[in-house]
């Protein structure tokens, strides 16, 4: 009778079942377990990527000793049901109790400013101000020539403001603390240059899948690896392709003056919260460290906080950022949503500054400082008697396409000028072929590396050149 009774507390005992979605297949249960019931799956779970234990309960006497072994987060579980599943707690037992209303967001508030004389100040002093007007109060970056100087100005100026301005031990730690900041819905930015923005990607990619905003200011440097600290349209190919793995894409805007420095970098706290994504600045050395004149706005903006937001407050308790999908149709219908926004992007974001263009049958391409010569050696050739205009991308992505088509019909060539070897003219060919254009014009090029900038006289040179062969 007692050996009866101790056969039926043993069937009596809960057996283990397995967590799919939790299980390393490690194999400690394995060990552990004295009937050999356990063995490794052969099938990878979708969720986790990795594959399972199977559990053949034939000649489990419930011992538990495989749950013991089971390692955190616990592939193993007991319970009286072996077909039991891991359930989602908000199915299980419901939203969580709460009187917070739903999130509404509270709107930026727009501030008079008083007129003021211009200012003559190098190119990353005007972004930082632009950042300032813009409602930006915190800052995260670490010092790399040329942009620094940016930065130190952020020091200076944001504890005066109550803002918060903080040297990171790294370019990977900056990145991730914009994260932070941009999901509480805080306007945030760095400065940096090429060789620190390419250690941002793996943070940047994170930002975009989890539609966070920040903005970038890259002042690309000659390279490639530490190259020099002189101005080269290094990072071109890089912000335009290749934002971290990933279906990434962000708007990058291409200033070519202290002013722009300041008004794109405006714009770009405007277009992150817009759309939820990174905006970058991509400047060159020259310009980051170039003195101009540059004329203040009549407003500047005090952020709200969006509805959205990771805040930290009763009102935003239930939302969440993040990036990961573990589910693969979850994860393809948030690309499709990316996919959408990217092409809202694409079609309302496209920016160009047309110079001598409506009759031109020569079009120069240039942007950053390069464009700067450009512009010179147009108006040169315009004295020599011949139709060149500059063709200036303002938004290097998207490319700004829709105001180049207008002109193939007329122009007979193209020369593409850039401190850098092809990268925008890729940009320029791969814009042509994506909007149809198989019979395009002659493209010709001058291009300088490692610091050094084209010059107006090679510019001059080149088309005066390519004309007197095409005539």
């Amino acid at each position: 009778m007692e050996n009866h009774r101790r056969i039926k507390k043993t069937r009596e005992r809960p057996k283990p079942f397995v967590l799919p979605e939790y299980c390393k297949g490690c194999g400690r249960c394995i060990d552990a377990c004295p009937q050999d019931c356990i063995e490794i799956g052969t099938e990878i779970n979708p969720k986790s990527g990795l594959i399972p234990v199977v559990i053949h309960l034939d000649n489990c006497n419930g011992c538990g000793l495989c749950i013991t072994a089971c390692p955190e987060p616990y592939g193993l579980a007991q319970t009286m049901n072996p077909e039991a599943e891991l359930e989602n707690p908000f199915i299980l037992f419901g939203e969580p109790e709460t009187t917070a209303p739903t999130p509404t967001a509270v709107p930026d508030r727009t501030i008079p400013l008083p007129k003021t004389e211009p200012l003559v100040i190098k190119g990353t002093y005007a972004s930082a101000i632009g950042a300032l007007l813009a409602g930006c109060r915190h800052f995260f970056g670490y010092p790399i020539t040329p942009s620094t100087e940016g930065a130190e100005l952020m020091a200076k100026i944001l504890p005066k403001l109550d803002g918060v301005f903080v040297q990171a031990v790294s370019e990977v730690a900056t990145v991730n603390m914009i994260y932070g900041c941009g999901g509480a819905g805080k306007p945030s930015m760095t400065f940096t240059s090429s060789p620190g923005f390419s250690l941002m990607l793996e943070g940047i990619s994170y930002m975009i899948g989890s539609e966070v905003p920040g903005v970038f200011v890259n002042v690309m440097r000659g390279g490639p690896g530490l190259g020099n600290i002189a101005p080269e349209q290094s990072d071109i190919k890089l912000v335009c392709r290749g934002l971290g793995h990933g279906n990434t894409h962000a708007i990058a805007l291409a200033p070519s003056s202290p002013q722009e420095m300041l008004d794109l970098t405006m714009l770009a706290f405007q277009l992150t919260f817009k759309y939820r994504n990174p905006v970058i600045i991509l400047g060159d050395g020259y310009l980051g460290q170039m003195t101009g004149k540059v004329t203040l706005p009549d407003y500047m903006i005090e952020p709200g906080v969006p509805e959205w937001a990771v805040y930290g407050d009763e009102a935003h308790r239930k939302n969440l950022i993040c990036s990961i999908e573990l589910s693969e149709p979850d994860l393809e219908l948030h690309n499709i949503h990316l996919n959408q926004k990217y092409q809202r992007m694409i079609e309302e974001e496209q920016r160009a500054d047309l110079y001598y263009c409506d009759d031109a049958d020569t079009l120069i391409i240039a942007a950053n400082t390069p464009s700067r010569m450009a512009k010179g050696a147009v108006r040169t050739l315009r004295e020599k008697g011949l139709k060149v205009g500059l063709f200036r991308p303002i938004s290097m992505w998207p490319f700004p396409i829709k105001h180049l088509l207008p002109l193939l019909d007329q122009i007979e060539r193209m020369v593409i000028v850039e401190a850098s070897n092809g990268q925008l003219e890729d940009e320029v060919r791969l814009a042509m072929s994506k909007a149809g254009v198989h019979d395009i014009p002659v493209i010709e090029h001058v291009r300088r590396f490692g610091g050094m900038l084209p010059q107006q006289e090679e510019i001059v040179n080149k088309v005066a050149s390519s004309n007197v062969l095409i005539s």
